[in-house]
């Protein structure tokens, strides 16, 4: 085999192992944000080998994502699982949630830019399609992608970073928000994201602000109803 022969059969194998490990992260996200994959739940680099028909390297690379992600959690035995979904800590996510959705709207309505309006519209079609075809991992990252790019247009870097950390982290809360209407969200609550739009585009910083936290407060208690929903059965004791 030339030198050349041996060259490009060592790019083959780094392609597709990048594949690989695209193939495997973008699965397992998928699978954990859709709680398909239950918290708790064993990631064992053996079966997931078999089950990809790949070697063990490319799997470790994708884990290796989705633990930076706190999707998955190496415990101090070394075993990995699905990270567990901190309920207890819901409260103060909920108020940090609500907080970067008004200060990133109301920056945005008064500092955005002309060419910010035609990506947030953009991001706010592509949410309606995916909601429309019931697509929930598309109406997850469409979403996140939405506040984003109005955080973007308000011109704070550091907002924009904490609230991407605060939505990556909440992207297993939503898919609970989402199961909550069985996964056909109500059309009053894609309109929410337009009246906001157009808040933005007129410059409204107020009525920015009280639309932002409409929408943080109605997904707050839709979720908190959703989990604090009694699902026994009751069950006849009697002999």
């Amino acid at each position: 085999m030339s030198v050349s022969d041996k060259v490009d059969e060592k790019e083959k194998q780094t392609y597709r192992r990048g594949f690989g490990v695209s193939t495997v992260y973008e699965t397992l996200r998928n699978e954990i944000i859709e709680l398909s994959l239950a918290p708790g739940s064993p990631i064992d680099e053996v079966q997931l080998s078999e089950r990809f028909e790949l070697s063990r390297t490319p799997i470790r690379e994708a884990l290796v994502k989705l633990s930076a992600e706190g999707l998955i959690t190496t415990l101090t035995n070394r075993a990995t699982i699905v990270s567990q979904i901190d309920f207890l800590g819901l409260p103060e996510f909920f108020d940090a949630l609500t907080l970067m959705y008004r200060v990133t709207t109301r920056l945005a309505a008064a500092k955005h830019a002309e060419e910010d309006i035609a990506k947030i519209k953009a991001l706010q079609t592509a949410f309606e399609t995916a909601v429309n075809e019931r697509d929930v991992v598309a109406m997850i990252a469409t979403n996140r992608d939405f506040h984003l790019a109005i955080a973007v247009a308000g011109g704070n870097r550091h907002y924009t970073e904490l609230f991407t950390r605060l939505l990556d982290e909440g992207r297993r809360i939503l898919r609970l928000y989402y199961s909550s209407f069985n996964d056909v969200l109500p059309r009053h609550y894609v309109t929410e994201h337009e009246d906001m739009i157009q808040a933005i585009i007129e410059r409204d910083v107020e009525k920015a602000d009280r639309i932002a936290v409409a929408h943080a407060d109605q997904i707050v208690q839709q979720i908190r109803s959703y989990i604090a929903a009694d699902t026994r059965q009751s069950v006849d004791l009697s002999l």
